[in-house]
């Protein structure tokens, strides 16, 4: 049996290290692909073909709604790039074939194999060795309109020892594919924020894909508020030793909004540390989350420590949350592995005891969305974004009183 990856036209060897087991026997497989491990990988969106909903990738997601982003944008005008602090450290840009570009990325969905030809020149954010930055590096990703197009490739890169924030705000709206391509280099510490705040009719697919070297840490924050369809995939490799990753999440969803994280934490190197926690809210007809999560602890990762989770509250009928966790594990030698899913209603009993003690059934739900999602701003060591997210949480939870 043979397993193959293809290349993008212009590119150099870095592709060959693609690991196998992320890979799928073609003409050979039988069987439907049922784990994140499994999952094809091309740079030809003609090898993926066009979803028709009975992929296990995409039978959650509404493919009428994401098929703008099945073909490559023409002009590629429906987002506008702006580092909004940090541009310093803004590297020239990468065309295809361009190092670090496709040093680890490989797309494995069409939206992703779009994105990558779809964007000529890549941005680049590049923190120099040993270099600690001390302010988060923001880019400002503004959609230009709901009818408009655009594709992205952004490749976020922390040298050996070095340790930064980077921010990405996305407002406006677009129809806007997008590949974030995120390395960590030996001994560094590298934290990567996307927020999504888009307009009620954006279309938004992302695939984040990170390698974490040797003794370095990566912390990765998936925060959505806006959009029509939102869906953000992240991948994590955890390839060297000593390798550690978080994964949080949160998502407050509206009716008629559709947000959407499939989330793969890979333990490839010995000694690796991985924790992931999502949160959802969900309020009005038709809300509707999906979360499904995959870990896999490889035969050479031994002495692995993981845990993954996804929490959801359902605030309204016809709100509706899909939460499906995955844990595979192909060595015995592990510190501990472990994952949870929990979807459940507003709490009546917890709002009962608070309006016992004198505090409005409006406030006492407030209280108890506020506190379920706040975990996940705390845990960003930004004062300002934590206190904006925060009132985020705030005004959508006013809304849906309101509503």
């Amino acid at each position: 049996m043979t397993t193959t990856t293809k290349a993008p036209e212009g590119a150099q060897d870095q592709h060959a290290h693609v690991d196998p087991a992320a890979q799928v026997a073609d003409a050979e497989r039988t069987a439907p692909i049922q784990t994140r491990s499994e999952r094809p990988r091309s740079f030809d969106p003609a090898d993926f073909g066009t979803p028709t909903g009975r992929e296990v990738n995409w039978k959650h997601t509404p493919l009428t709604r994401i098929e703008p982003l099945f073909t490559q944008a023409t002009t590629n005008d429906g987002v506008t790039h702006t580092f909004a602090s940090g541009a310093q450290y803004a590297a020239p840009g990468l065309k295809i074939g361009d190092a670090p570009r496709g040093e680890f990325f490989a797309p494995e969905d069409l939206t992703a194999a779009v994105a990558w030809h779809g964007s000529a020149e890549a941005i680049h954010i590049r923190v120099p060795r040993e270099e600690e930055v001390a302010e988060p590096i923001v880019l400002d990703i503004t959609g230009q309109g709901a009818e408009l197009r655009a594709d992205a490739h952004i490749v976020i890169e922390a040298e050996e020892m070095s340790k930064a924030t980077v921010v990405l705000q996305h407002t406006g709206s677009a129809q806007y594919a997008q590949n974030v391509e995120i390395i960590a280099r030996d001994g560094s510490n590298l934290t990567v924020i996307s927020v999504q705040k888009w307009g009620d009719d954006a279309i938004h697919a992302s695939a984040h894909q990170a390698r974490v070297d040797r003794d370095a840490s990566l912390t990765h924050f998936v925060i959505t508020f806006g959009g029509s369809l939102v869906r953000v995939n992240p991948n994590l490799e955890l390839a060297g030793t000593g390798a550690n990753g978080e994964m949080f999440g949160l998502a407050y969803s509206d009716a008629g909004q559709h947000f959407e994280s499939q989330v793969y934490l890979f333990h490839k190197g010995e000694a690796t540390t991985g924790d992931v926690l999502y949160k959802g809210a969900l309020q009005g007809d038709t809300a509707r989350s999906v979360w499904i999560g995959d870990v896999l602890i490889g035969p050479d990762a031994t002495g692995t420590d993981s845990y993954e989770a996804n929490r959801n509250l359902v605030l309204t009928n016809g709100a509706r949350a899909d939460s499906i966790p995955n844990l595979e594990i192909k060595t015995g030698d592990i510190k501990g592995a472990g994952h949870a899913s929990a979807t459940g209603r507003f709490d009546d009993e917890q709002l009962f005891y608070l309006q016992a003690r004198g505090i409005s059934e409006e406030e006492a739900r407030r209280l108890v969305v506020l506190g379920f999602l706040a975990e996940i701003p705390q845990r960003i060591r930004i004062p300002g974004l934590q206190e904006t997210l925060i009132a985020d949480i705030e005004r959508e939870i006013a809304e849906g009183v309101a509503a």
